[in-house]
């Protein structure tokens, strides 16, 4: 078991009406909800931070500028792209929040970080 939770984000509505308008396909294929939520980062916070949903609210809160650009960046690393007001609550209107803090690690080997 990990010393870890899972955060993981999933997007709303606006999100996937911005991706879309954003940088639209040549071949005008629209992206779903369903689409863009099949495949989510997890991000692995301290699990300090998600004793209750009030703790994630304080992390999500503390942290919500640098998530955002991380999914933003995988979806268009053209920032002019991006949404220029970034601010809480529109990140709340954009993403729903998940956070799971029972992991376990199933694999018989050392965790590695491949940016080290």
């Amino acid at each position: 078991m990990l010393n870890r939770a899972a955060l993981l984000l999933k997007y709303k509505e606006p999100a996937v009406r911005w991706i879309n308008e954003a940088d639209p396909y040549p071949d005008g294929k629209i992206l779903t909800i369903e689409d863009v939520n099949r495949e989510r980062t997890v991000y692995l916070i301290s699990d300090a931070d998600a004793g209750t949903d009030d703790d994630v609210r304080r992390w999500v809160e503390a942290n919500f500028l640098s998530l955002w650009e991380w999914e933003l960046e995988g979806w268009y690393t053209d920032e002019r792209l991006w949404p220029t007001d970034q601010t809480l609550n529109q990140f709340d209107e954009w993403f729903d929040v998940e956070y799971h803090t029972v992991l376990i690690d199933t694999v018989d080997g050392p965790l590695m970080d491949d940016e080290v």
